[in-house]
């Protein structure tokens, strides 16, 4: 935006200061004023010479006394003046240098360098909030901005695989018309499906980022109870037995997304367990001042660095997913990264930790609200 460059706040604090002194100068000197006239006596006003006389009035003595002040006051004032605008000058540059540094900052910040930081030297002030304000949200911004590259490069990998699959089948069937084109096109329909479901993945992503949307009042069990009678049939097929506890958990977000989030937590502790006899426990709960939902399977033993790394975009286990289209259910590696999405966008904190024998302990606790009254 273009703006009319206006006078510098250096030149406006020195003004201001100077201004201040002028007032403060004249309220004395104004106060020596009236002093003088009702408390020094009359005859100490008479100039020698002079041929006034303490006879002559009160008239000619003020008049001498305003000869006498007047001068001398003139010459305090301009003294004032120039003392003021200098002191303020100095005064106000030393004041804003702490300003300056930051505004430096951030010019180069605006240029895309986000590794530095102002660090502003000198006792905790209102200056020193601001600068320390700054080196956070550059911090801030500068691990957003990594994670972001990050994840484009692992969802353009992903994107990729589909597209470099679709094209080696159908280069095939091109160079191989007598091909069993049935197969081929098994296979090209499952690995178009495996794009679809990441691109409908990275979409939700984005839209829970976003915080698009409008909050309700949701309890956590009967979402849990939801997600759980949808993913059941996938339990049974897997070997999961899936159990299910809590009672009324009210909190204020959204529905369908936080249904998202819970059926994300279940698909993965039923993929990612036992071959045979795992098992999965969802349970919804209140806590002080907060809504509380656990996912806890069991599962192969896992290191608290490999949990740490779960919830990153296209993490799962202990590799990077591959865009395998013969794996039912194997997950495109966005579902934990989606729910840690969804929580932060419900303010809420997405927690993990290794079960001591084996297996996964997710905790969502979100902020929670009064449930409703019957009529």
């Amino acid at each position: 935006m273009d703006r009319r460059r206006g006078p510098s706040v250096r030149l406006k604090l020195a003004l201001s200061y100077a201004g201040f002194l002028m007032v403060a100068a004249v309220l004395l000197l104004a106060a020596v004023w009236v002093f003088l006239l009702r408390y020094v006596p009359d005859r100490a006003f008479l100039i020698p010479g002079s041929a006034d006389t303490p006879t002559t009035g009160v008239f000619p003595v003020r008049s001498n006394l305003l000869h006498v002040f007047a001068p001398r006051a003139a010459a305090v004032l301009a003294f004032l003046l120039v003392f003021g605008l200098v002191g303020g000058w100095l005064l106000a540059g030393r004041v804003l240098a702490p300003l300056t540094h930051i505004t430096d900052a951030t010019r180069l910040a605006s240029t895309g360098s986000l590794s530095h930081r102002t660090r502003l030297p000198g006792p905790q002030d209102e200056f020193r909030e601001l600068a320390d304000a700054f080196d956070t949200m550059l911090a801030r911004l500068e691990a957003h901005v990594a994670e972001q590259q990050r994840f484009a490069a692992n969802a353009s990998h992903e994107l990729r695989t589909p597209l470099a699959i679709s094209k080696a089948l159908i280069d095939l069937a091109r160079r191989d018309p007598r091909h069993d084109t049935g197969e081929v096109l098994d296979r090209l329909h499952a690995v178009n499906t495996r794009a679809i479901e990441l691109t409908e993945a990275l979409l939700l992503l984005s839209r829970a980022d976003q915080r698009s949307f409008a909050p309700e009042s949701v309890d956590l069990s009967l979402v849990a109870e939801e997600a759980t009678e949808t993913l059941l049939p996938l339990a049974e097929r897997h070997g999961v037995r899936v159990e299910t506890a809590g009672e009324l958990t009210p909190t204020t977000g959204s529905p369908a997304l936080l249904l998202q989030l819970t059926t994300n937590l279940l698909h993965n502790a039923i993929v990612h367990n036992l071959p045979g006899g795992g098992t999965v426990r969802v349970t919804a709960f209140p806590g002080p001042g907060s809504a509380l939902l656990t996912v806890e399977n069991t599962g192969d033993k896992l290191s608290p660095h490999l949990v740490a790394t779960l919830t990153e975009p296209f993490q799962r286990g202990t590799e990077r997913v591959r865009t395998d289209s013969g794996t039912e259910h194997a997950g495109i590696g966005l579902g934990l990264a989606i729910a840690k999405s969804i929580t932060g966008a419900h303010d809420g904190t997405l927690t993990l930790a290794p079960r001591p024998d084996g297996g996964l302990s997710v905790t969502v606790e979100l902020p929670a609200t009064a449930p409703p009254t019957g009529k």
